[in-house]
């Protein structure tokens, strides 16, 4: 019998669906090619490549600064939920703004997906806090995987919607397929606050755990240093975090480049978003399964499985050429992706003080989204120095190997109960 209330896991699941519409339709999917094809097709190839990751990486930055300090503030005075509205809403709006794009209007694209992606990890630090009050640590793994299995699921549908509006514009209305893109992107902001509404309307906060009276800022700055202190002097922790921050440098690189790099090495568009959707789809089952494979052989051992797999894709990569090798790339994404995010998730939830979930997974995420700030710019940068974009896809396979080698000398527990 499960001592955990299936309705509110369900829900707080059902957040993974709502913004794996913004991951999978905009972040990875049309805007790379409606950026790459259509806004900024007079910037040329590798200087396109570096202002999208130019992007990326500040919004990163957004999270990296704000992140650990938000984390605190929720903490405190036990608004997790107040929180992950914000920031939902600011994701929504951005995501609502790229429906007013026009050709050429490069600059302003960037500056919607860039608000977007703020409002997208900032809402993670949140929602991902949360798990650690839904359900006992036991099932942190089941859960961790479910929600990104639906996540993978709910993308797709609608991502799957979107290229068929896109393929077909004259049948849903729309003169051609921009005008198809552009709905998509509106569509994703509608889809991303409907379902959100389960677990905003759900969650029930708790009290706050260390309740301040005065200015609730330098009191969560004071905090702040005390949990840093808390994160040094934990080996445990501390050394997770440290596998964590390389091996996810990597692989949210890849997640967030892999359009562009396929562009760049002459993968037509179509073949790309394909390829996406094979990524999806293969992603749901496969995330199920790991989460139970996490609970069988522990989840070190699943990253570890699932990094190794990455490094023989990042050499993969390097020689493509044919759209069947990324179809095939992408399956096998699939296979490991949600995996690997969501058995690091479960790691962590079991490692943190429950009544300090949120400033803690502040840092976790803040450690997540240097990958932003480090690595699309190292691969815009290797590329535009090189002129040759095959070989920015090898610097990856060191955040990997890094990572890698920390954890692999890490001494987890298998399941904290």
């Amino acid at each position: 019998m499960l001592d955990y209330d299936r309705k509110k896991a369900l829900a707080w699941m059902f957040y993974d669906w709502a913004n794996s519409a913004f991951a999978t339709v905009v972040l990875v999917g049309f805007f790379p090619v409606f950026y790459k094809q259509v806004l900024a097709v007079d910037l040329g190839n590798t200087v396109s490549t570096f202002y999208l990751g130019l992007a990326n990486s500040l919004s990163g930055f957004a999270i990296i600064v704000l992140g650990p300090i938000l984390g605190v503030m929720a903490d405190q005075t036990g608004k997790q939920k107040l929180f992950l509205l914000i920031f939902t809403l600011i994701g929504v709006a951005g995501t609502g703004g790229l429906f007013f794009l026009a050709e050429d209007s490069w600059m302003f694209g960037l500056a919607c997906f860039l608000i977007a992606g703020i409002g997208f990890m900032g809402s993670m630090v949140f929602y991902d806090a949360m798990l650690v009050g839904i359900v006992p640590a036991a099932y942190y793994e089941r859960i961790s995987s479910g929600g990104y299995a639906l996540g993978y699921l709910g993308g797709g549908l609608l991502f799957a919607f979107c290229i068929l509006m896109s393929l077909h514009p004259q049948w849903f209305g729309f003169p051609g397929a921009l005008d198809a893109v552009r709905w998509s992107f509106l569509l994703t902001a509608l889809w991303w606050a409907a379902f959100s509404i389960p677990l905003l309307s759900t969650h029930i906060e708790a009290a706050a755990h260390r309740p301040v009276t005065g200015n609730i800022l330098a009191s969560s700055f004071k905090q702040l240093q005390a949990t840093l202190g808390h994160i040094r002097d934990n080996p445990l922790v501390f050394k997770f975090l440290l596998a964590y921050w390389f091996y996810i440098d990597g692989i949210d690189t890849i997640i967030r480049m892999a359009t562009d790099y396929g562009l760049s090495v002459g993968i037509d568009s179509n073949d790309l978003i394909t390829a996406l959707l094979i990524t999806q789809f293969v992603g749901f089952p496969a995330t199920i399964f790991y989460g139970r494979l996490g609970e069988r052989i522990g989840s070190k051992s699943g990253i570890l499985l699932a990094l190794a797999v990455y490094l023989v894709l990042c050499v993969w990569a390097y020689f493509m050429d044919t759209a069947v090798e990324f179809y095939v790339l992408a399956a096998v994404v699939g296979l490991v992706q949600g995996g690997v995010q969501a058995l690091s998730r479960a790691v962590y939830a079991s490692l943190v003080p429950p009544e300090r979930s949120t400033e803690f997974f502040g840092f976790y995420n803040m450690l997540g989204k240097t990958a932003v700030l480090l690595g699309p710019v190292l691969m815009g940068t290797i590329g535009a120095v090189t002129g040759n974009s095959r070989y920015s896809v090898l610097a990856i396979i060191i955040l990997l190997a890094i990572g890698g080698w920390v954890l692999l000398k890490l001494h987890l527990p298998r399941r904290t109960s």
